[in-house]
């Protein structure tokens, strides 16, 4: 809720929310009275969105197809997947209105680090080697992006969030892992994944049990000049 916060939607608005999933915050915007739509890339993510009655819609956020059509662009937990951030920035340009705002929170650079170097090093004994499948930047790095595309920065920080994790880190990697561990063969994944749940458990659980995944989080709210087209 704080990227909301940060977003100070009003009532009325349009408003995309880009990288929707499930649409939990996407109803969270409904409810405030904003007119919102979803795009995800995942099909599954989509129906689910759909299943809430929210207008949510299959597109990539790399090729977004919106002309001046919202008052805000809003993404949560999704521009690290789209490893375009170049033609993500374009389309978020194209799709708002002059004086329109982009708003988000993402992983940033340090996010996952410890879970990242477990993957790789299990990887690498047995023999296989997976590029990044997410765009994790240095602030500096997303603020010359943001910049070039002609964005005024409001506000732009990297924001260390250790947070909680229902049970231990392997639910963690069953869901966003799945780009290390598919390179494997079917019968070799379990033992991957509880080496890697081991490696992790001095550095993510603590003495009561409790695992903490080592999220960084890149927060940042920038607007589009009212003179732009």
């Amino acid at each position: 809720m704080p990227v909301v916060d940060l977003l100070s939607p009003q009532r009325g608005e349009n408003i995309l929310d880009l990288g929707c999933g499930d649409g939990a915050l996407t109803a969270k915007l409904v409810e405030l009275g904003c007119n919102v739509v979803g795009v995800d890339s995942s099909f599954e993510m989509i129906a689910a969105a759909k299943s809430l009655g929210l207008n949510a819609r299959v597109m990539d956020g790399q090729a977004l197809r919106f002309t001046h059509e919202f008052d805000a662009v809003f993404s949560n937990a999704a521009l690290h997947w789209m490893k375009n951030p170049e033609c993500v920035i374009a389309g978020v340009w194209r799709a708002l209105k002059p004086g329109g705002r982009f708003v988000g929170e993402f992983g940033g650079c340090g996010n996952v680090t410890s879970i990242v170097t477990a993957l790789e090093s299990a990887l690498s004994s047995r023999g296989k080697m997976v590029a990044s499948p997410w765009f994790f930047p240095h602030p500096e790095e997303y603020k010359r992006l943001l910049e070039a595309s002609g964005f005024e920065i409001k506000t732009l920080e990297l924001i260390p969030r250790p947070t909680l994790l229902p049970g231990d880190v392997s639910g963690w990697l069953e869901t966003f892992a799945q780009p290390y561990i598919s390179v494997l063969p079917a019968a070799q994944r379990l033992d991957f994944i509880s080496e890697v749940v081991e490696t992790l458990r001095p550095l993510l659980c603590d003495t009561k049990g409790d695992w903490k995944a080592d999220y960084v989080r890149l927060r940042f709210a920038t607007t589009k000049p009212n003179t732009a087209t």
